[in-house]
Parts: structure tokens; sequence; C-alpha cells
């Protein structure tokens, strides 16, 4: 699978201070969290791009994890289930989206991401997943009771001029402060073996992953409910239409193309779901710029390979080599 039509409209504008995919969309700095973290958090990721400060850049993104997200320039705007929102410079929690979220940014951008394990919500103390999907929820509704848990507090720890690597150093200390003040509670362990089950095969079996780990089936899908805020099956629903995604954006591996596309009975149920998903065809998402979705499916298909051992945290995927 492969992009029709590269987003030379976006990339001829945008100037990534991170690189660029072979279609002219930025990337990030994205990579595994320190060992220390790893029960709680999935990814951590930077992304700084310069661009006109009248530019507006529209997208979308979905996401299959929460994710804490500290904006540090640009003028955002996203459509989530509470309505529109408008939001400068803040540390949010983003829910996980059930389908794709409108969002647009005015102007250069920068943002660190800190995406979170299934489970680790509950795990930190927050908010009932269920209750964050689709949703932006700023971190002072969250912890802003706590001296240490406001947005304003989170932002002044970044240096806006400092490199994204080092972004992503201080983003690792901050949530070891959380994880230590919060009771340092791990996510159950069952989670996030479904949570690798589901990257190796989105098609798999529900009853027999619950029979293969010795866990009764009722009480896997509550596990997987509380954890997800969705059902097991809207869960694999979700990661076949995100693989398929990853390919039609150019950032996973394109030896695995076919298999991803097999997952579905036939071409009709493809478009189906994926236009449930992203609102519309394959082709049409293939063929429509979408920077910050790329950089969304780009973090968790490096973390994809990396967790079912196709890829060393300290070697370059498939794509950026």
């Amino acid at each position: 699978m492969s992009i029709d039509n590269p987003a030379a409209t976006q990339g001829a504008v945008m100037r990534s201070a991170l690189g660029h995919t072979r279609n002219g969309e930025p990337l990030s700095n994205n990579r595994a969290p320190c060992e220390a973290l790893s029960p709680w958090v999935a990814r951590i990721y930077a992304t700084k791009v310069e661009t006109a400060p009248d530019h507006v850049m529209n997208c979308g993104l979905i996401s299959d994890t929460p994710v804490m997200r500290t904006l540090l320039a640009g003028e955002w705007t996203a459509h989530t289930r509470d309505g529109a929102g408008r939001y400068g410079p803040c540390a949010m929690l983003f829910g996980a989206q059930t389908k794709r979220m409108a969002v647009s940014v005015k102007g250069s951008f920068a943002t660190i991401g800190v995406a979170l394990k299934p489970g680790a919500m509950t795990a930190l103390l927050g908010p009932k997943v269920e209750d964050t999907l689709d949703r932006i929820i700023l971190y002072d509704h969250i912890y802003g009771n706590q001296r240490w848990g406001t947005s304003a507090r989170i932002i002044k720890w970044f240096d806006p001029e400092s490199p994204p690597d080092r972004w992503l150093r201080v983003a690792e200390k901050l949530v070891l402060q959380l994880v230590e003040l919060t009771g340092g509670r791990k996510p159950d362990p069952i989670t996030e073996q479904f949570d690798k089950a589901v990257f190796a095969d989105p098609n798999l079996n529900i009853g027999e992953f619950a029979e293969e780990h010795g866990v009764e089936r009722r009480s896997l899908e509550r596990k997987i409910k509380s954890a997800y805020g969705q059902t097991a099956t809207k869960v694999l629903r979700r990661a076949r239409a995100l693989d398929i995604a990853a390919h039609l954006r150019g950032v996973a591996d394109d030896s695995e193309a076919e298999e991803a596309a097999l997952r579905f009975f036939d071409q009709s149920h493809m478009n189906r779901e994926f236009r449930a998903f992203f609102g519309m065809t394959p082709r049409e998402f293939a063929r429509t710029p979408q920077p910050f979705m790329t950089l969304t499916l780009e973090a968790r298909q490096s973390r994809r390979l990396e967790v079912l051992g196709r890829a060393l945290p300290d070697q370059p995927p498939p794509w950026r080599r």
C-alpha cells in the first residue's frame, strides 16, 4: 500500500526539525520510555514544526491509548465529544479515540506526548477510562488539586528552545514523579498480554486468548473494558483499521501490507470498517494530506514492531531506512 498523492501542499510550507516521510509529512522524535516507566508508558514523542504564522493545518487523529500531551506552541482546535475546543500552550490528557477526531493547528507548533499503556490511567489515579474516550481534559482538572498538578507548572519545566530529545527526558522525569506520588501501582499484567496479542493478531479469538492465559472469559472482558474503555471486539476492530491506515500513510513495514489487508473479508468490508473509523474510504485517506494523523500512526507502529520483537529500540524502523 502507498500514498497515491504525496502531501506536497502541506510539505511545501512545513519544516520539521525531526525530518519528513518520503511523502513530505513531518516526523517526530518517538521512542520507548526509560525502563522505570515501562509498566505505565507505551511511547514518548516530541514534534516541532515551523510554518507560516497564518498557515492552518486541518487534520485528525486516532490514538488507541490515552496520551498526556503538552502543547508548547500553536493555536489548536479539536472537535471532541464535548464539542469544539480551542487550546493554546497547556498540558492536557487526550483520551483514546473511538473514531477520527478532527484537529487543526494554526502557525508553528511543538508538542510532547506521553502515550499511556492500557490500564495505566487507573493505576495513576486518573479518571475512569470510559469517561475520557474522544475527550480532551485539561491536566488541572485531573491533578490540579495537587501542588504539582497544574498545567502551568508542567509547562515551566520545558524550554521551548531546547532540542526535542531534552523534552523527552524532562517528560520522563515528570511522569516518574507522578508514578511515585500516586503510589506506583502497576496495571494488571493480563492487560499488557492482551495489548501485545492485539498487535500480533487483531483477529484473535477472545475465548481462546482467555483459555490460553488461564482467565475466565467474562473476567477478561471486564478487565479489557476497564483498561480500554471499550469492549474487546471494538478494540480489535480499531487495531485492524489503524494498521491499514499506517500502511496508507507510509509509516509501516511494507512486508506486512498484504497480511493487514487479508484481515478483512474483502475490499467492501475494509472500506466499510475504514469509513466507520476515519469517515472516508482508504483511497480518500491515502490521497488526503494527514500530517498529524501520520505522526500518531508512526509512533504506534514503531512501538508495535518493538513489542513484537521485529525491531530494536536503537534501530530506525523500516520506513525510515
